[in-house]
């Protein structure tokens, strides 16, 4: 019989209604039994590509002798961290500080108000490398609960004022200048993986934030280390086992320090990042190579997570059913053995696509199977014959079950897809791909944004979902409409951006120290209010505010946005020279706010040669208005007249301007000017 799970719109909770747990979802009405019982809470919290989180639900809670022990001494609540990434927040910095290691499913006792007193992540059936089991587990507390009461809610109370006084005072410091980003350059350099790429060892996770500071740092001072790194981290990325050599797309992260072999699921805004980074890459190089994978990655996204109603699903699953056996296996759909590239291409082709996409005899996964790379140089063999060869491969791999996927809609990283999108088809004269950035932007604003303009976080077949908007919903869904803005020149973008923002303003900022917070003042409260400036697998909430800001007062001349961007990086200041590796994003903002950021009015045909050398300029943060003489779409474009008929460019910083310009190649040259 389905439990309380079966009313929600999460898939992943959805992928829990039919367990024998007695789950509830995450509410007053769960805490308001557990009181009413006298009994703790088992917080359990996952997303529905999780690997062992599926783990833990096929071995514990499909289990009907251990959910007899949940259900009759815990009232257990069941979270999706993706639609409730503030619960998420709070509950993972308690795990983190008292273990010093975090990570998904998360398992976490509380009493009936919400105070946390156990934690763990994955509890296996049996014990096993020194972990106890998780019947063991639920025995324990239960036994603490019931003979030691008043130990376990001193602890519980210890616990929530050391998590409640964690309030950051970066908010207002100085903004972070020439000095702090050239020491977060040189700590980079120092973590930098010369012989693989990327930073640290492993897992080893694409650091798209990162690679965008790299890019603009070069942009604006010339250093050459700053983008070799971008360079070759991107390089070693797209050629290796984490990036899909059939249909494109990377996947979450690389288990080691090559980028060889991944943790196979596909998360949107991993997607949405990476394929924007590329397509700056190229907009820096002209690299062939980052041209061709941000394109297959905005196909990737359009193609296999487009929704029905035009936005983007969050992810596909890593594990997906194995034909020979029957079970649901990771990398099932992705990987090859030679035996099977022969059966699909002959003898002949069989072998070039094993030299080719490193398939060898041994494996580079499990049992004997290849991941997909592309170990050699790309001029040992004949590019038709590779093309049919990937075609046919894609084809044949279109026959095997498919991996599930998360259907629904979360606002955030749909607003970083229709970035990437935007931009990615205004630069390759893809409209395809711009209408569906428009697409995904007019779901947002139809579904997601009520009269007041406050965004829900999340949608599934069309139904608005019932949690709150975060501040990475509104900075980043504001980041993806200023991106239409420029590319379309349409000005209902920037109101809409405009909208969103004021929102921040009013309700995420502190309006003493300004520094934000990850959700807003009216919202549900925690036991803590969750505030984090550091990056995580998106851009932090905070520097991506900081970042919206920061555009909409180049486009608009707002004061007040543009002084709470320059509040907000104060954390950059403090963080960036320390710990550059976690605040990549706030340290792409800072670039843009040293380069100006610069202006450009370009009065003539939106999509025509000024407007596209204008967005593929190099300038960090850059932001573009384009429109016909007398258009009142875009403030900039205001009282801009074209100079002796032609199309004209006036590149501006804070509102102050040079020479208009009608010479696109003399418009990139000025454009791509270093500071030194």
């Amino acid at each position: 019989m389905p439990n309380r799970l079966a009313h929600e719109t999460s898939p992943y909770l959805l992928q829990h209604a039919e367990n024998p747990v007695d789950w509830w979802p995450w509410s007053a009405e769960a805490f308001a039994e557990a009181r009413r019982r006298g009994v703790p809470v088992l917080l359990s919290v996952g997303y529905s590509s999780c690997h062992w989180c599926h783990v833990m639900a096929h071995e514990s809670f499909e289990d009907d002798a251990t959910a007899a022990v949940i259900n009759d001494n815990f009232v257990s609540v069941k979270v999706d961290r993706e639609e409730r990434p503030d619960v998420d927040a709070v509950y993972m910095e308690a795990v983190q500080a008292a273990t010093g290691q975090g990570g998904w499913p998360m398992t976490v006792f509380l009493t009936p108000d919400a105070e946390p007193f156990y934690f763990g992540t994955y509890f296996p059936p049996e014990p096993r490398h020194g972990m106890p089991s998780f019947t063991q587990v639920l025995g324990g507390v239960r036994d603490a609960w019931t003979g030691r009461r008043d130990e376990v809610a001193e602890v519980a109370a210890k616990i929530t004022a050391d998590l409640a006084g964690r309030e950051l005072s970066f908010g207002d410091a100085q903004v972070p200048g020439e000095e702090e980003l050239a020491q977060a350059l040189l700590g980079l350099t120092r973590e930098y993986d010369a012989t693989y790429g990327g930073f640290g060892g492993a897992p080893k996770f694409p650091p798209s934030m990162v690679i965008e500071f790299l890019l603009r740092h070069h942009a604006r001072t010339g250093a050459e280390g700053a983008l070799q790194m971008a360079l070759d981290t991107c390089e070693r990325m797209a050629r290796g086992g984490i990036y899909d050599q059939l249909g494109g797309g990377f996947a979450r992260y690389s288990v080691d320090r090559e980028f060889k072999v991944p943790h196979f699921e596909k998360m949107l805004y991993d997607n949405a990042l990476l394929c924007r980074a590329y397509a700056h890459l190229w907009r820096s190089t002209g690299s062939e190579l980052a041209k061709r994978v941000a394109l297959e990655t905005a196909d990737f996204m359009v193609r296999e997570l487009r929704t029905n109603e035009g936005g983007f699903a969050s992810a596909l699953d890593a594990d997906s059913e194995d034909p020979a056996s029957g079970k649901h296996v990771e990398g099932a759909f992705y990987v090859w053995t030679p035996r099977q590239l022969e059966e699909v291409l002959g003898a002949q082709d069989g072998a070039v696509a094993a030299r080719y996409f490193g398939v060898t005899e041994e494996g580079t996964f499990e049992e004997g199977a290849s991941v997909l790379q592309l170990p050699q140089a790309d001029e040992v063999f004949d590019g038709e014959q590779i093309e049919r060869i990937r075609q046919r491969l894609l084809a044949a791999r279109a026959e095997r079950p498919a991996p599930g996927r998360d259907d629904k809609v979360v606002a955030a990283w749909n607003g970083l897809a229709i970035a990437a999108l935007a931009e990615t088809g205004a630069y390759f004269g893809r409209q395809d791909l711009v209408d569906a950035a428009v697409a995904a932007g007019d779901l947002l604003v139809r579904l997601h944004m009520d009269p007041l303009a406050r965004i829900s976080r999340t949608s599934k077949d069309g139904q608005v979902g019932g949690n709150s908007g975060v501040l990475e919903d509104y900075a980043d869904v504001a980041e993806g409409f200023l991106a239409l803005a420029s590319v379309t020149g349409e000005g209902v973008w920037l109101e809409f951006a405009g909208f969103l923002l004021d929102h921040v303003l009013d309700r995420f900022v502190d309006r003493e120290s300004g520094a934000l917070y990850d959700t807003a003042v009216d919202a549900e409260q925690l036991i803590r209010r969750p505030q984090d400036p550091t990056d995580n697998a998106t851009p932090s909430g905070w520097t991506a505010a900081a970042g919206a800001l920061l555009s909409y007062a180049a486009h608009t001349g707002s004061e007040p946005h543009r002084t709470a961007a320059e509040r907000a990086l104060g954390v950059v200041k403090a963080l960036g020279p320390r710990a550059p590796r976690f605040i990549g994003n706030g340290l792409a903002v800072a670039e843009a706010l040293l380069d100006g950021p610069r202006e450009i009015a370009v009065v003539g045909e939106v999509g025509g040669r000024m407007h596209h050398t204008a967005l593929t300029g190099t300038a960090p943060g850059a932001v573009v208005a384009a429109g016909p003489e007398g258009s009142g779409e875009l403030p900039l474009l205001a009282d801009r007249p074209r100079v002796g008929g032609e199309e004209t460019a006036y590149v501006c910083r804070h509102f102050v301007c040079d020479t208009p310009e009608t010479d696109a190649d003399r418009l990139s040259r000025i454009l791509s000017e270093t500071q030194h």
